[in-house]
């Protein structure tokens, strides 16, 4: 911050995190593109819905009536970004009592995934039909950042008193 002035220059950015700060990729790992392991923005909801269903679960629940535990199945930690606490619930209650199966606990997540995907896909497909539209706010974008930057390190040089005027 400038002395006297109020004005923050280079202001270091804060984290904003979840309550899972981290997301595991669909097989329990570091979710990675390279291991194959994610649900890309624009993934079809045909893919979405099997790539969810494929999930390996709680390694203890081999048959259906296996009572299992939720914090050790990668299903779980995806009920915990996209499940209200009422879902949750249910998925603790009938994993450890094996009174829900393994695809009954993934459908909620696949139809959160599809919820949440269906408008990304929309508004991409208007840049997908029109990639003049995409160069064009390239450029726009390009243009209002060189502006930006150059007013920023003016008042760096400022602060600093290196001036070359």
């Amino acid at each position: 911050m400038r002395k006297g002035s109020g004005k923050k220059i280079l202001v270091e950015p804060d984290v904003l995190l979840t309550e899972a700060a981290r997301l595991q990729g669909l097989d329990g790992q570091k979710m990675s593109k390279s291991y194959g392991n994610t649900i890309a923005l624009r993934e079809p909801p045909e893919s979405v819905e099997k790539k969810v269903r494929t999930m390996p679960t709680d390694p203890a629940r081999v048959k259906r009536s296996d009572p299992g535990t939720p914090e050790r199945c990668p299903v779980w930690s995806l009920h915990q970004v996209y499940s209200d606490e009422a879902r949750k619930d249910w998925v603790r209650q009938g994993c450890t009592s094996a009174g829900i199966g393994c695809l009954e606990c993934k459908q909620p997540i696949v139809d959160a995934i599809q919820t949440e995907l269906a408008p990304m896909r929309e508004r991409a497909q208007t840049y997908l039909d029109d990639p003049t539209l995409v160069r064009n706010i390239v450029a726009d974008g390009c243009d209002r950042a060189r502006r930006l930057a150059t007013e920023t390190m003016r008042d760096v040089r400022e602060a600093l008193g290196l001036s070359y005027t």
